[in-house]
């Protein structure tokens, strides 16, 4: 059983959990990481603490990608094993990090609802099956999936137009040989994704397939990062399903929980006010 750090001044969220905390001791963060990676990975571990060690797990290494001094302080206390999955953790954070604009975050919350994603072994069936149709790897499918909607958590449009838990703009969908059924499926989009993969070059050159994704280098750094987690040890992807929704506002790192839902844009004030277990602690903040 993992401990995990508590506050009871913290505010609640709807089912009952608080932010998770980072502490500033590099020695407990790098045995707290450890017992997570482990607990995460065990088949013995009840499916009812997952989400709890999924986000605990995802609000460590948000943190340390933005505290460098920390990060190492920590890194150096791991056992080699876990040294190098942190080093993947942190270079596709990093990466995401280095595709976004210099200055506050965003004071507006998006029009989107969090919903709960499809069972973890539907969602794996789907990305092995593309993979076998496709020749993409199943690890790649779901590494988009986790960076483009949090594996189908995020329902909405983004600012470009696109859409599904794949993030498909219509007129990609709708080119010859990409799109079939209905791009909000996740079994469908899973499957567009990699036959779209297939049209950029992805069999040749992956790197090549996922720019023409997301123009950015950074983009195929992370998802690669992500894959490379993945193929090391499919263990990895219990962990990575669990993680949940933030977004960078001008009031730090906001959670957006499964049951988050704005028909329009909202001002991050207004929705603190209402929800004020979205904020990051305090301790969590500042780099």
């Amino acid at each position: 059983m993992v401990l995990l750090p508590s506050d009871p001044s913290l505010p609640l969220a709807a089912d009952g959990r608080h932010y998770p905390l980072v502490p500033s001791d590099p020695q407990v963060v790098a045995e707290l990481l450890v017992s997570l990676e482990e607990a995460l990975r065990s088949p013995e571990t009840s499916s009812e603490s997952l989400p709890a060690l999924g986000h605990q797990h995802q609000v460590i290494l948000r943190v340390l990608a933005e505290r460098e001094v920390q990060a190492q302080e920590v890194r150096r206390r791991l056992p080699p094993r876990w040294q190098a999955v942190l080093d993947h953790h942190l270079g596709a954070r990093r990466a995401f990090l280095s595709m976004r604009r210099r200055g506050p975050g965003s004071a507006t919350l998006p029009a989107w609802r969090i919903v709960a994603p499809e069972p973890a072994e539907n969602l794996l069936r789907y990305y092995r099956s593309a993979a076998t149709a496709t020749g993409i790897d199943w690890e790649v499918l779901a590494a988009v999936n986790l960076v483009e909607t949090g594996m189908g958590r995020i329902d909405g449009v983004s600012v470009a137009d696109a859409r599904g838990p794949m993030q498909f703009l219509p007129t990609t969908w709708a080119q010859q040989g990409v799109g079939k059924g209905n791009i909000r499926d996740p079994h469908d989009a899973i499957h567009a994704a990699a036959r779209y993969l297939v049209r950029r070059g992805g069999l040749k050159d992956i790197r090549k397939g996922l720019w023409g994704y997301n123009n950015s280098d950074y983009y195929g750094k992370a998802v690669l990062h992500y894959a490379a987690l993945l193929r090391e040890d499919p263990a990895a992807y219990t962990g990575l399903y669990h993680w949940e929704i933030h977004f960078a506002s001008n009031a730090g790192d906001l959670w957006l929980p499964v049951g988050y839902s704005q028909t329009k844009p909202i001002p991050v004030a207004l929705y603190l006010q209402r929800f004020p277990s979205s904020a990051p602690p305090a301790a969590n903040r500042g780099g």
